[in-house]
């Protein structure tokens, strides 16, 4: 780059990407990079990925089925430990400790949404998440960790 190229800092690369999505189809990070280093904005595929999770960009469809990342609705990220507790509360049927793990029982399908929105509320007592269909692994440090875990899945669910 030459020393009239733009310089991005992170507010300014995150309104580019919001732009960028508002205004086309972009399906996947690669096409967003691509998009970003056209403007003249040259970031790698992880800083990329951060502000994807940052700006809460949903993978959605278009009108012809092809993937595209858009804004939340109303253009504004929703606070993810709300989030969890409303597909907690909407798909989630029981969880249970066992040793450091917490088995989350959901509505068939609803288990990928459930570990997603709980990887993005960054829990403290989560390690990570493993989902099937309808069942979600919720892993913890240690067995205390899980228990208490649990109770407050199982508190949400109610």
């Amino acid at each position: 780059m030459h020393d009239s190229a733009p310089i991005y800092g992170k507010p300014e690369r995150q309104r580019l990407i919001a732009s960028i999505v508002t205004r086309r189809r972009v399906g996947t990070q690669f096409e967003l990079l691509a998009a970003l280093e056209a403007a003249g904005c040259r970031v790698t595929q992880a800083t990329v990925s951060r502000d994807i999770r940052a700006l809460g960009l949903e993978k959605t469809h278009d009108a012809l089925g092809r993937p595209r990342y858009a804004l939340p609705e109303g253009g504004r990220r929703t606070d993810p430990r709300e989030a969890l507790t409303t597909i907690l509360r909407q798909f989630g049927r029981r969880a249970t400790a066992a040793e450091n793990i917490v088995v989350l029982h959901s509505e068939v399908g609803a288990a990928p949404a459930i570990a997603r929105a709980l990887d993005r509320a960054e829990h403290p007592n989560v390690v990570g998440t493993l989902a099937g269909d309808d069942t979600c692994l919720v892993i913890a440090r240690d067995a205390a960790d899980a228990k208490r875990l649990a109770a407050e899945l199982a508190e949400a669910i109610r």
